[in-house]
């Protein structure tokens, strides 16, 4: 996904067009419930002991797509509450 990323960041930048990866971690859905079988084991591996949720993301999102971002590109983003810490 990285190469990919990057790939079409600079295949893109020419025309403003930026290129990012989200990568979610544990997110509180119905697939995989915040109070699920896993959770005790998933949240000994992360930072913040907690599941995210499809807010945190889509807040994420927007703002990579949003003006301030403008200059963000090619890049990948984890939000996994610090599991791959």
């Amino acid at each position: 996904m990285q190469g990919l990323a990057r790939g079409l960041a600079r295949d893109f930048g020419a025309r403003d067009i930026t290129v990012n990866v989200v990568q979610p971690g544990p997110t509180n859905t119905d697939m995989n419930p915040h109070d699920g079988p896993l959770v005790q084991a998933m949240h000994d591996e992360m930072a913040l002991k907690r599941h995210g949720t499809a807010e945190d993301v889509a807040h994420l999102v927007a703002y990579l797509v949003g003006p301030h971002a403008s200059g963000i590109t090619g890049a990948m983003h984890t939000i996994d509450g610090g599991f791959g810490a």
